[in-house]
């Protein structure tokens, strides 16, 4: 599978979680815009940026102008990483994972949160964050886990339902709507878990080093 990682505007991965997604087969570096400032920082090289340039400092710019590829699009009816993603799309790539895509700004990280929804139909698409992997999923999915390992979900309407086995608070066919029920730190009972999701698509955040230790990210 085609895999690539997108460098969001926000706080910078570390260099070695970028190597390790590398090392899954996600071998294209696409920088949204100000992205390449953070992957300047760690000595990477980047095969794209994306954006409208607006947030690369001048000498990163310049740094990286002979080395990588850049695709400067003004329009600003979408966002830098949704350039990307949908240049990826366009690419053939088959799954991306978002890096640095939270950060001070809050509705930043809400914009990119929802961008995922958006565009997981046409790329399977993941987040990291520090200590947090972030999947959607919809319809049935067995998931490798570690027993004990804390598993939250999150719905965001009536119409999509959840049932789950092998999850300490079994979810019994029910609904997570946002901002009125949720399964936060929930946890696995086995090595395994099965969601099943109908109606709709949920979040699924994961411990990101527990996954990484146990190679259980794909």
């Amino acid at each position: 599978m085609k895999g690539c990682i997108i460098i969001a505007n926000g706080r910078a991965p570390k260099k070695s979680d970028v190597k390790y997604f590398q090392s899954l087969g996600y071998n294209t570096i696409i920088c949204a815009d100000g992205g390449a400032n953070s992957i300047y920082k760690l000595g990477l090289i980047p095969d794209l940026i994306i954006g409208d340039l607006d947030s690369i400092e001048p000498p990163v710019l310049k740094y990286y102008s002979t080395r990588s590829k850049i695709v400067q699009y003004k329009r600003q009816n979408d966002t830098d990483v949704e350039k990307c993603l949908k240049y990826a799309v366009r690419t053939h790539h088959t799954r991306a994972v978002i890096l640095g895509a939270t950060g001070n700004r809050l509705d930043h990280s809400i914009c990119n949160l929802g961008i995922l929804l958006k565009f997981h139909d046409q790329i399977n698409i993941s987040m990291m964050h520090e200590n947090s992997y972030l999947q959607v999923l919809r319809g049935r999915n067995i998931l490798d886990t570690d027993k004990g390992e804390i598993i939250s979900i999150y719905g965001f309407d009536k119409k999509t339902k959840i049932r789950s086995a092998g999850l300490k608070y079994p979810l019994k066919n029910i609904a997570l709507p946002f901002g009125v029920s949720e399964s936060t730190s929930n946890i696995a009972l086995k090595n395994k878990i099965e969601l099943r999701i109908t109606g709709g698509k949920v979040f699924v955040v994961r411990d990101y080093k527990l996954l990484k230790s146990h190679g259980l990210i794909s």
